[in-house]
Formats: C-alpha cells, sequence, structure tokens
C-alpha cells in the first residue's frame, strides 16, 4: 500500500531497500555513524547512480562531503518497509521446510516474529520440536482476525496452495511468502512473493558453465 504523500516504490527498489538496511545495520554493528553513497553501493552491490536515485523517494538528505547519517538512513527505511516493532507472521504447513523455517531465530533481529504454525495434521509427530503453538487449519481465522495477523508464509503440497491462499486471504491476509510450486491466483490487493528453489538452482546452473 503506498504510503500518504509519497511516490509509489517500485518492487526491485522495495528489494535492494533491504539491502542497504542489512548493509546499514552491518555498519551501526561497527560504530561507523555516517557512510557515503560511494561507500554504501560497493557494499550493497549497486552502483552509486542507483543507490542515489532509490534513496531520493525519502526526499533530499544527507551531507555533500560527509555521506548519510547511518542511523537516521536506517530508521528512514526500516518506517518505509515496517519492520521498526516485531511483525506478527503465521506458517501453514508444518513439514520439514516449515520446521526450519520456526526453528530459524534470525526472523527476528529482521523484525519478524512467526507467532504460530498450522497443520492439517498438527498432533503427528515431528522429528523437531518448536516453541510456537502448533493448530489445526479450522482454528487459522479466528487466530489471524484476533491477532491481527496480516502475513503469511506457505509451506504446503502444491496441491493444497491455491485453497490454503483462499482461506488465508479470506481470513485477513495481505503479505505470503509461498514456497510451493506453482502459481497462485490471488486478488490484485495481496502480495505474493514465490520463492522456487528449483528456479534459482536453475539460475544459477545457467551461470556456472564454463
Amino acid at each position: 500500500m503506498k504510503k500518504p504523500n509519497r511516490p509509489e516504490i517500485p518492487r526491485k527498489t522495495i528489494y535492494r531497500l533491504s539491502t542497504y538496511l542489512r548493509c546499514l545495520a552491518r555498519l551501526k554493528d561497527n560504530n561507523i555513524q555516517t557512510v557515503s553513497s560511494e561507500a554504501l553501493s560497493k557494499v550493497a552491490g549497486v552502483k552509486p547512480t542507483q543507490l542515489r536515485k532509490d534513496l531520493a523517494y525519502f526526499g533530499q538528505f544527507g551531507t555533500r562531503g560527509l555521506g548519510y547519517a547511518v542511523a537516521e538512513l536506517s530508521k528512514m527505511i526500516s518506517d518505509e518497509l515496517g519492520t521498526t516493532s516485531l511483525q506478527p507472521v503465521i506458517l501453514v504447513g508444518v513439514g520439514n521446510l516449515g520446521l526450519a523455517l520456526m526453528s530459524y531465530r534470525g526472523f527476528e533481529k529482521e523484525g519478524f516474529e512467526i507467532i504460530a504454525a498450522f497443520d492439517a495434521e498438527p498432533k503427528r509427530r515431528r522429528d523437531k520440536k518448536i516453541s510456537q503453538p502448533l493448530l489445526g487449519m479450522e482454528e487459522m481465522p479466528g487466530f489471524i482476525q484476533q491477532h491481527h495477523v496480516k502475513m503469511a508464509i506457505m509451506t504446503v503440497p502444491v496441491v493444497a496452495a491455491q485453497e490454503v491462499a483462499n482461506q488465508l486471504i479470506q481470513a485477513g491476509i495481505t503479505g505470503i511468502l509461498n514456497f510451493s510450486p506453482g502459481v497462485l491466483s490471488v486478488p490484485e490487493e495481496v502480495m505474493v512473493n514465490n520463492v522456487n528453489l528449483a528456479i534459482e538452482l536453475e539460475n544459477l546452473s545457467y551461470f556456472i558453465q564454463e
């Protein structure tokens, strides 16, 4: 959703802003207070002109000759991405991949917290214990509405993916990170990011050929 009084930011720019935010976090960890556009673009792997174009969506700021204040720029990007406070996320489909994602503690550092998981067989024995509640699918709509959840991670089989997506959207989810193969049909106001590991490996395969 576009923020008031600001131009709509392209999706590719949003991805780059996420990269800048992680680079700035490393600079803060090393007590670096200012950074030039040249230095930040180098660690982010983009051209300085692209960096300055991306940051121009926030208006004109930064000091010529000194660059950007790391803390200020980090806060501006965090505000734009909505990660200044922990965002609740649910996960649907607790197989091996779902279990691994549930156990990953790095999400909280990045501003996200998986607060519950849902599965068609919540009582089935699993190899790894998780700290979050694991509930049946019938409890999902009420949980989403009660906890005001807007984002979900889907790690369900492809045959169930569209039906689960429909249930999530009907319950109020507007952002889905989809690990299930195949393309989901969703309303225009719902954002889906697809993570297809086979496609990513296929892309890598092209570049490593001699």
